[in-house]
């Protein structure tokens, strides 16, 4: 992991974190005395969410509605796992046999898991100042370049054209299935009662918001 830390600017000083950040649940399963970054990665995705949201109130004169929508673009899943990538970070991914066979380590969730699992081994071990550089360092750029856009936040989209028609609009859990470390969700949305359509993601949020550009999509908004 030298050559990783060298280009994030870090110096860690307790190594087990990191390597628990990059310990995927399948392969803490066939290793019994290894901790897998299920944990980390639910401290990390409070880390980036603060962080970004910092930054966002600190540098952009947006009200609260335009900062959710700008922070939703650059903390998803899709985002993470661009990160992710950019720092080769699926090299250091240990997974199961079987997941690895499957491209685990490639899989978007746990790339994009990785990362947040990292930005809190970081947190850990070296403090919040530590991470907020890591964070901004990586995140700026994407922020500050136009071109880019990760993702757009269709449930709010959805939201304000119900709010528009006087409609109710509810997400409702379908179907969930796999083993724990690769689940899919399937979430419907409904809209006045009526199913509009389903989404698909491995990951509850991501579900309704494919939910919602599929209902989007049919609505032609």
């Amino acid at each position: 992991m030298e050559e990783l830390f060298k280009r994030l600017g870090i110096k860690p000083k307790n190594m087990k974190l990191y390597q628990t950040a990059f310990s995927h649940s399948s392969y803490a399963n066939e290793h019994k005395d290894k901790a897998d970054y299920e944990r980390l990665e639910f401290l990390g995705d409070a880390i980036v969410d603060l962080v970004v949201a910092d930054y966002l109130y600190s540098n952009k004169e947006i009200d609260e509605g335009e900062m959710t929508k700008v922070r939703s673009s650059y903390v998803c899943e899709n985002a993470l796992a661009v990160y992710s990538n950019d720092l080769d970070l699926s090299k250091y991914i240990k997974v199961g046999v079987g997941e690895e066979h499957s491209g685990g380590k490639h899989r978007k969730a746990i790339i994009a898991d990785i990362f947040e699992a990292l930005m809190a081994a970081i947190y850990l071990d070296l403090g919040y100042a530590t991470v907020r550089r890591t964070i901004l360092n990586i995140i700026v750029p994407y922020i500050e370049d136009p071109k880019i856009n990760f993702f757009s936040d269709y449930k709010s989209v959805l939201q304000e054209y119900v709010q528009t028609t006087q409609k109710s609009l509810v997400y409702e859990l379908i179907n969930e299935e796999g083993p724990a470390h690769d689940k899919k969700y399937t979430v419907g949305v409904k809209i006045d009662n009526i199913m509009y359509a389903t989404g698909i993601a491995s990951s509850k949020k991501e579900a309704e918001q494919e939910a919602a550009k599929a209902a989007l999509e049919k609505l032609a908004v």
